[in-house]
């Protein structure tokens, strides 16, 4: 059975030319700190990959912290800023409730290990923090404001403007998880005011392992690894040349072909919107169909009366992969968090799937997930009606 791919949020398929770069540079020899002629053609490799990926993203190449991903950025981010300027009257940690984990466990981290006071902003009910609830949060006690670009469950956009200009204006760091963003709408890091932004490669069609931390020159940060401190004495690893060559690569094409790729994508999104809800009764949009406030190829649909994860067994079963909107711990399912602060009740945020278009996503995609959809969601009611 051919399978229809509807998880882009989760990891993208590699492009064609993530995997030639990353393939030319496997039989590669030399350690790019090495000090003899392999070791210094790799590292050419490396800061050629990291000029690309500087320039696609408005950055420096000396503002490019190379690192394995998303995870190990934000941790790096969160963890890093807070060290660097810990003190008696900067304690505060401060956050949106609808976070990555990455982010939102770093958070607590510092809590518990700390001392750290870790505040969470609300959203509204599309998701999106309100700049009034960023300017009342961020003040002279906080040490780092880490706000996500957009949301993977929900696809919402965040106010990334108005917390740079809040965090500069009383002396803190400024950070954004910008992993779903970076790729799917436009990012440029010098004009957006942060002093750090995290991306990585696999959520835009390159390799799984590679991602980076963007840190301006001036933002000091503390290193949470130690080693051979290879990026800025603030990130220890031997470098992967061909995955970095693979991340630069997908960089490349992904912000070379953005503009076009989310107008195509918007235009899928708003086709799979309008054909689910007319197609299954009681069906609601969670986040928002706006242009400026979501990113193109992120849906998450409610199905009141049932469990996401029975939706999701008989759509597998018909060769569909999609995700649900709740993350599940140790086997047992629980509402998403994103969703509860959003204000859902728990059975609401427990029947909602996320489905995420990208590269490759076609209108016969959506037209595949709309032939079966509502034979679904009636068999995961009636199931659990009987439950």
């Amino acid at each position: 059975m051919s399978r229809t791919y509807l998880d882009h949020a989760a990891t993208t398929p590699m492009v064609p030319e993530a995997v030639a770069a990353m393939t030319a540079e496997l039989t590669r020899v030399g350690n790019p700190s090495a000090a003899h002629g392999s070791g210094r053609a790799a590292r050419r490799v490396l800061e050629d990959a990291r000029e690309l990926i500087a320039a696609r993203v408005g950055a420096d190449p000396a503002e490019v912290v190379l690192t394995s991903g998303g995870t190990e950025s934000d941790n790096l981010a969160v963890k890093g800023a807070w060290f660097a300027r810990r003190d008696r009257r900067r304690d505060r940690v401060v956050t949106s409730a609808v976070e990555h984990h990455a982010v939102l466990d770093s958070a607590a981290w510092l809590g518990a290990a700390e001392g750290a006071t870790t505040v969470l902003l609300p959203v509204d009910g599309t998701g999106r923090v309100p700049e009034a609830a960023v300017d009342a949060a961020v003040d002279e006690r906080t040490a780092v404001v880490s706000v996500m670009a957009a949301n993977n469950e929900v696809g919402t956009r965040q106010p990334l403007a108005a917390v740079a200009r809040r965090a500069a204006e009383v002396g803190a760091v400024s950070h954004s998880d910008a992993v779903q963003a970076v790729g799917h709408v436009p990012v440029d890091f010098a004009a957006s005011g942060l002093d750090l932004l995290t991306f990585t490669a696999h959520k835009l069609g390159g390799p799984v392992g590679v991602g980076a931390l963007l840190a301006r020159r001036e933002t000091a940060l503390a290193a949470v690894q130690h080693g051979g401190g290879q990026e800025r004495e603030i990130r220890s690893g031997t470098f992967d040349v061909a995955a970095v060559a693979g991340f630069a690569a997908a960089v490349e094409v992904a912000v070379r072909d953005l503009e076009a790729e989310e107008v195509r994508l918007r235009a899928l999104r708003a086709e799979l919107v309008a054909g689910a809800l007319a197609a299954v009764p009681g069906a609601v949009l969670r986040g928002t169909l706006d242009p400026e406030r979501s990113l193109p190829g992120v849906t998450n649909l409610g199905f009141p009366g049932c469990a996401a994860d029975a939706v999701l067994m008989v759509l597998d079963a018909a060769g569909l992969d999609c995700s649900a909107g709740s993350a599940c711990s140790a086997g047992v399912p629980r509402p998403s968090h994103v969703l509860t602060a959003m204000g859902l009740a728990d059975d609401d945020a427990r029947s909602s799937v996320r489905f995420s278009l990208g590269r490759g996503s076609t209108g016969a995609d959506v037209a595949a997930l709309l032939a079966v959809l509502p034979d679904a969601v009636a068999r995961a009611r009636a199931a659990t009606a009987v439950g």
